[in-house]
């Protein structure tokens, strides 16, 4: 991934064909969350899904973290003569940018280089898929500082790890390394700190080429099923397939079958 001597903007963009890569650049702050960042990343996602050319987003940190937070040093939460409203930073900051990926129209991979902690961890977690290096680590440090996980952490553990893992993780705040974190589901798949670029690069190129609008309504059922009964998401599965099957892509994928060829996916 990009190192310390990259560029000063807490954010760098790079286009790959379909593939929109954003790296968080704050390597000497370990890309902790400031206003300047914030200012950059949710425009720079609101940008990208309404490009219809962008077929996949990568996400990633510059240097040895990915991102490890909320940097305290920051005024909207720096200590001083008055508390800080940190309800009005998560309603302001984090819950538009956890709402801008949870209803992305293309897939999000995340790339994660380094160490995730507190919000940066479950920033990665709200993506669709989530590669690591085997260096990587993540921590729900929250509770070190007197709080609660944010950025999604209540509504994404529990349902990526179980209730017992997602307690331990939150209460406990512990380094969890990269193979445990795949090991226990927290994350799809840890690669060697080398491979990782490459794998996420090849990963994303693949998605680019899949149907869009099939690939975000499976985000969109998985989130809705842990709602409903089994009868209810059964009949919340036809009502998907109905939409679906109209569309250009579905009749691409049938033709391209039948014709022995790779399928054109177009929809978004």
């Amino acid at each position: 991934m990009a190192d310390d001597t990259a560029p000063t903007e807490p954010l760098l963009s790079q286009r790959d064909g379909a593939v929109l890569t954003l790296t968080l650049n704050r390597p000497q702050s370990l890309n902790s969350f400031n206003a300047a960042l914030h200012d950059m990343l949710l425009p720079a996602l609101r940008a990208a899904a309404a490009d219809a050319s962008v077929r996949c987003v990568v996400l990633t940190g510059a240097g040895r973290a990915f991102c490890v937070g909320q940097d305290l040093a920051d005024p909207a939460v720096a200590p001083g003569p008055r508390p800080k409203d940190i309800g009005q930073l998560i309603e302001q900051r984090y819950k538009p940018l956890a709402m801008a990926l949870n209803e992305f129209p293309v897939p999000v991979v995340a790339a994660v280089n380094g160490v995730a902690a507190g919000a940066g961890a479950n920033f990665a977690l709200c993506c669709d898929i989530v590669l690591a290096a085997r260096s990587a680590s993540f921590i729900q440090a929250f509770s070190k500082i007197g709080l609660i996980p944010d950025c999604a952490g209540t509504w994404l553990l529990p349902r990526l790890v179980g209730r017992a893992n997602a307690m331990a993780l939150a209460m406990l705040g512990d380094k969890l390394s990269a193979d445990e974190a795949q090991r226990i589901g927290l994350i799809w798949r840890c690669v060697d700190d080398a491979a990782l670029a490459t794998e996420a690069q090849a990963l994303a190129q693949r998605l680019a080429t899949m149907p869009s609008r099939a690939l975000v309504e499976t985000r969109r059922a998985f989130a809705a099923a842990d709602r409903l009964s089994f009868a209810d998401a059964l009949s919340m599965e036809a009502d998907v397939q109905r939409r679906l099957a109209i569309s250009h892509d579905y009749l691409e994928g049938v033709s391209a079958f039948f014709d022995k060829r790779a399928a054109q996916f177009t929809d978004r």
